[in-house]
C-alpha cells in the first residue's frame, strides 16, 4: 500500500473513461474515479497508488455538481453510503438516463478512433422499457456471505451488501428476490424468470448443478437452453439483436449455401436470425465450446436442414478449417458471412487472423465491450476489411455496459 492511499483530494473530472469510471488529474497524475461525472468536481478518496502511469479513487463528496447527477436509482448504491457500502452493479444510476448513454457513444466512438483510426456519428439507441433505464433484468445472482446472507458484491469488491430491493430487475424477478433469506453454505443464487413457463430459484454450492430446461420465446421462435445457460438478460435484447443482425448482413454479399458461420453460437439465437431472413435454404455451422448449448442449439436450429452444431473452442474450429479446407470447401468460405458474437474479453488475434485467412465476404460482430471490439476492428482493417454499418444499444441501462453490432466488408 502507497503513502498517498486512504488520503482524500479534490479534482476536477475531465471525461469518462471504459470500465464505468471518470478522468481526473491530480498534480499531473491521472486518477480513474468512481461515482463521479465528467464536469463535477469532486472530493475523492485515493484507493491506489501502485501503478506508475494512473492511479484510483473513489468519490466520497460532490464538491460541484454536474447538471446530468441524479439521486441514485439504487438507494444501496448511493454516494450517500461509505464507498465500501455501496452495492455493485448500477454504476451509472446516479447519471440521468441520456447522458448515459452519451457517455457511452463516447466510449466507443473514442475507442474506435485511437484504436482502429475510425470516426463514427453512431448513437447509443434505447431498448423498450421503463424510462429511467430500472425493470429489465429477467436473470439476478446474488452472492452469498459467510453468514449465509445474499446481495450483490460491494463495487468493485467481493464484499457481500445485504439490499431490501433490486430495482434493475424485472418487477416478477424482484417479487421472487430472497433479499431476507439465508443460504448458509451457497456461493450464490440465481433467479431466473424466462419468458415463458415457471421462475426459477437455485442455490449454488460446490456440486455441479442439475440440467434444467427453459423455453425463451423470441417473436414467434421458442429457444431451447439450460436455466443456468447464457441468455441476454435485457428482456428485450434478444428481439433487438435478432432484428439488428438482420439489417447488419448486406444482402447483396449474402449467399445462403455458402459455408456461413455463427461463431460463439450458443444454442443458436442469432443462427436462427439469419435463417429467418434467408429461408429455409440456409447452410450455416454455429460454434460453441458449452456441449450443453450446441445440443440444444442442435434443437433450436432443426427445421433448417443445413445447420449444423458444432462443439468447439472457436479459435481451434477457426485454424482447423484454415487447414483442412478443400478448394472448394475455400470458395464456400469466401462468399460466406460469418456472424461473431465473443465474450466481453472479444475474438483476439488468433480468431480475427484465422478468420481473414478464409477471406469471408462479410463479418457481423456483435460486440459487449467497446475496447475489445475497437481492437479487433484495427485487426481487420489491417487485413482489408472496412466497417460499413454500426450501431450501439443500451442493452444494460444504468450499467457502463453498451452493446454495438458492426458490418465488416472485405475491400
Amino acid at each position: 500500500m502507497g503513502e498517498w492511499v486512504g488520503k482524500q483530494v479534490e479534482i476536477e473530472v475531465t471525461n469518462v473513461a471504459h470500465g464505468g469510471v471518470a478522468v481526473a488529474r491530480h498534480d499531473g497524475r491521472v486518477i480513474f474515479v468512481s461515482d463521479a461525472i465528467p464536469g463535477e468536481t469532486v472530493m475523492a478518496r485515493i484507493t491506489e497508488d501502485s501503478k506508475k502511469s494512473f492511479w484510483r479513487a473513489e468519490t466520497v463528496e460532490v464538491v460541484k455538481a454536474s447538471e446530468h447527477r441524479q439521486p441514485h436509482i439504487w438507494a444501496a448504491a448511493s454516494i450517500d453510503r461509505a464507498p465500501e457500502d455501496r452495492a455493485g452493479g448500477a454504476e451509472f444510476g446516479h447519471i440521468s438516463i441520456d447522458h448515459q448513454r452519451e457517455l457511452k457513444r463516447q466510449v466507443l466512438a473514442d475507442s474506435l478512433k485511437r484504436m482502429a483510426g475510425i470516426d463514427t456519428d453512431v448513437v447509443v439507441e434505447q431498448l423498450p422499457g421503463a424510462d429511467d433505464g430500472t425493470g429489465w433484468r429477467t436473470r439476478l445472482r446474488l452472492h452469498v456471505a459467510e453468514d449465509g446472507t445474499p446481495g450483490p458484491y460491494a463495487a468493485r469488491s467481493h464484499r457481500v451488501i445485504p439490499v431490501i430491493d433490486v430495482p434493475l430487475a424485472t418487477p416478477e424477478v424482484a417479487a421472487i428476490s430472497p433479499l431476507g433469506e439465508k443460504f448458509p453454505g451457497a456461493d450464490h443464487v440465481d433467479v431466473v424468470v424466462p419468458s415463458t413457463g415457471n421462475p426459477f430459484v437455485l442455490a449454488s454450492g460446490r456440486e455441479k448443478p442439475r440440467a434444467q430446461r427453459i423455453v425463451e420465446r423470441v417473436g414467434d421462435r421458442d429457444f431451447r437452453l439450460d436455466v443456468r445457460g447464457f441468455w441476454q438478460v435485457h428482456r428485450a435484447a434478444a428481439q433487438t439483436l435478432t432484428t439488428a443482425v438482420q439489417e447488419a448482413i448486406d444482402e447483396t454479399l449474402f449467399e445462403p449455401r455458402a459455408a456461413n458461420l455463427d461463431l460463439y453460437g450458443g444454442v443458436g439465437l442469432l443462427a436462427a436470425a439469419v435463417g429467418d431472413r434467408f429461408g429455409s435454404s440456409l447452410r450455416i455451422t454455429t460454434v460453441e465450446s458449452d456441449s450443453l448449448a450446441t445440443d440444444h442449439a442442435a434443437e433450436n436450429l432443426a427445421e433448417w436442414v443445413g445447420a449444423t452444431a458444432v462443439t468447439a473452442r472457436v479459435e481451434r474450429f477457426v485454424q482447423q478449417l484454415g487447414t483442412t479446407a478443400g478448394s472448394n470447401e475455400r470458395a464456400n468460405l469466401g462468399r460466406a458471412t460469418v456472424i461473431l458474437d465473443p465474450p466481453r474479453s472479444g475474438a483476439g488475434k488468433s480468431v480475427v487472423a484465422g478468420l481473414v485467412a478464409l477471406s469471408p465476404a462479410q463479418v457481423v460482430y456483435v460486440a459487449c465491450d467497446p475496447v475489445a471490439l475497437a481492437r479487433d476492428v484495427a485487426l481487420f482493417e489491417e487485413h482489408g476489411y472496412g466497417v460499413t454499418r454500426l450501431r450501439a444499444f443500451d442493452l444494460f441501462p444504468n450499467t457502463h455496459h453498451v452493446e454495438a453490432v458492426a458490418t465488416l466488408v472485405r475491400r
